[in-house]
């Protein structure tokens, strides 16, 4: 039961940063927004070492498998089915005007959507692998270690449900459907958590190759996605020095509760 509510975790952080919608007049200042965006990717980047693939190659260790080697396989998997999704999703950066992905008439604000899910997918997947090596013997990831991930993941969620749901207000979005499409952008994490750990209590060999994937994955979304939107213009040291403190919140995290 206590796993099931701490899936929740970093959905409520997505949820709450979205809130912020009713709270705020003006859109997000460009030189904030850079911040929060390089603080998700240090977040995710230390998430991606600590807490999955470190944990992966001690696994495979205590498996008597290469230690190496379910960590470069998952995480080579990870990465190519990312990017299989970007390819085959219709979707549209909140920057952007071209849509990516398989070409379709779809409303703007659904391919924008359809991006933000595809960034979250990786992120339900970590939490989800996490929670169940923390019940597998041997695994290496500890309860306390699994929440922490699932705090730093819902601590760089409130920004990033900030900088969905304000956006969509400043282009004429009431109020109230921009904050249920920041909603909505999260809802896969904790579905995605959910069938993770099935998976992976059901397939434990499978568990270290599984942790590498999530890392792979999120990777992805980093290297795509977040650092680059957080150099684009103008003060691009300020969304370097935000990756670099949630790099640091998150090794913090898991040290400390690890």
């Amino acid at each position: 039961m206590k796993e099931a509510v701490t899936l929740f975790i970093p959905f409520l952080g997505t949820s709450l940063g979205a809130a912020t919608v009713f709270l705020m007049k003006k859109e997000i200042a460009p030189q904030v927004e850079k911040a929060l965006l390089g603080f998700a990717a240090g977040v995710m980047i230390a998430a991606s070492v600590w807490s999955l693939l470190m944990p992966s190659i001690e696994m495979a260790g205590q498996q008597g498998e290469i230690a190496w080697l379910p960590a470069a396989v998952g995480f080579s998997l990870g990465i190519a089915f990312l990017l299989l999704l970007d390819v085959l999703i219709p979707h549209l950066h909140l920057d952007s005007e071209k849509p990516e992905g398989i070409p379709a008439s779809l409303p703007k604000t659904t391919m924008l959507l359809f991006a933000v899910t595809l960034h979250n997918i990786p992120e339900g997947m970590a939490v989800g692998v996490a929670f169940a090596g923390a019940v597998t013997s041997g695994s290496g990831i500890t309860m306390a270690g699994a929440l922490a991930l699932s705090l730093g993941i819902a601590i760089q969620n409130f920004p990033e449900g900030a900088i969905i749901s304000m956006p969509l207000k400043g282009e004429g979005m009431s109020k109230p459907k921009a904050f249920l499409m920041g909603v909505l952008s999260g809802v896969v994490e904790p579905i995605g958590g959910a069938i993770t750990v099935l998976l992976a209590a059901q397939v434990v060999p499978l568990l270290p190759y599984l942790l590498s994937f999530a890392a792979g994955a999120m990777l992805y979304v980093v290297i795509e996605e977040l650092i680059p939107e957080s150099q684009m213009g103008e003060h691009s040291n300020v969304g370097t020095i935000g990756a670099a403190f949630g790099f640091l919140v998150m090794m913090i995290l898991d040290v400390a509760l690890g």
